[in-house]
């Protein structure tokens, strides 16, 4: 059960990464925004695989077709939820955003199931059904939040391409080494980085040069959100390692409450009294699929 709290510890640091992310997207919109936790990120991979190796004896990586082509397919799965999770808070709001990200829950579970032949139990799937219904209920607009065209679509797209992503991710960790889950797992973040790093910065300086200008000239936020983008993937990464996907997805769900106070202290948002029973019932069903 040690991926619970690394689950948990991973989740904090990403919502830091999303906050500083949204800081950004201004200049840089959102593909820009998607290449700072890529670029600024892939130095502190390097340095987070780098101890991860020399602190594990008895290594032994496999990096083959398996591998590559699952590290392929994440990373571009990864990118495209990034874009559309930040696209859903520009046009809505950062716990908002968040929420509608968490779609990625059920999509874990059937994806996983279904596709990867993970095994999930019969308490872990209510409770991921009972989780995605609080989810559902605390991303219902509401009073003061203001949801323009496309966010709740951008929501739902950046929850299955996260969904799809986990599931590759774990996959390549297993096939470079399953005895060794850090290990493993920082050394495929590295990979997956390095990857999406030359892909959207050769796309950007193509497509848009002003918006690549834009993340260079946001460097001093940029390293933050890179450091904690490094930091919550490999944790991410070494859980998912050691569960199925959708389990540690409903366990990631406690970034919703973070999520929220991140908004109120630094966005000024605010949540209403049914957004929090709906959190409630979330975390009651946070608790069934991680116990199942």
């Amino acid at each position: 059960m040690i991926w619970i709290p690394i689950t948990i510890v991973a989740t904090i640091f990403q919502v830091a990464r999303n906050a500083a992310q949204r800081s950004v997207m201004g200049g840089a919109g959102p593909w820009g925004a998607t290449l700072v936790r890529f670029l600024f990120g892939l130095p502190f991979a390097a340095v987070f695989a780098l101890i991860a190796v020399l602190l594990t004896p008895g290594l032994d990586f496999h990096p083959h077709a398996t591998f590559w082509v699952a590290c392929v397919a994440g990373a571009v799965f990864q990118i495209c939820a990034t874009a559309a999770m930040l696209t859903a808070m520009h046009r809505s709001s950062f716990a908002l955003g968040t929420a509608l990200q968490q779609s990625g829950l059920p999509f874990a579970l059937v994806f996983g199931a279904l596709v990867f032949k993970d095994h999930v139990g019969p308490v872990a799937w209510g409770g991921g059904l009972i989780a995605t219904a609080g989810l559902a209920a605390l991303s219902w607009p509401r009073g003061e939040v203001v949801i323009r065209k496309g966010a709740i679509l951008a929501g739902l797209a950046s929850g299955a391409a996260f969904a799809l992503c986990a599931n590759c991710f774990r996959q390549a960790a297993l096939a470079l080494d399953p005895v060794h889950p850090p290990a493993a797992a920082f050394t495929t973040v590295l990979v997956v980085q390095a990857i999406q790093t030359v892909g959207l910065t050769t796309w950007l300086a193509w497509r848009n040069p002003d918006s690549l200008k834009a993340v260079l000239a946001a460097w001093k936020q940029s390293l933050g959100a890179g450091f904690c983008g490094a930091a919550a993937s490999g944790l991410w990464f070494t859980a998912m390692a050691l569960s199925p996907v959708g389990p540690v997805r409903a366990v990631g769900v406690v970034e919703m409450p973070v999520a929220a106070l991140a908004g109120r202290r630094l966005f000024k948002e605010r949540l209403t009294l049914f957004q929090m029973v709906a959190g409630g019932i979330t975390a009651v069903g946070v608790v069934m699929a991680a116990l199942g």
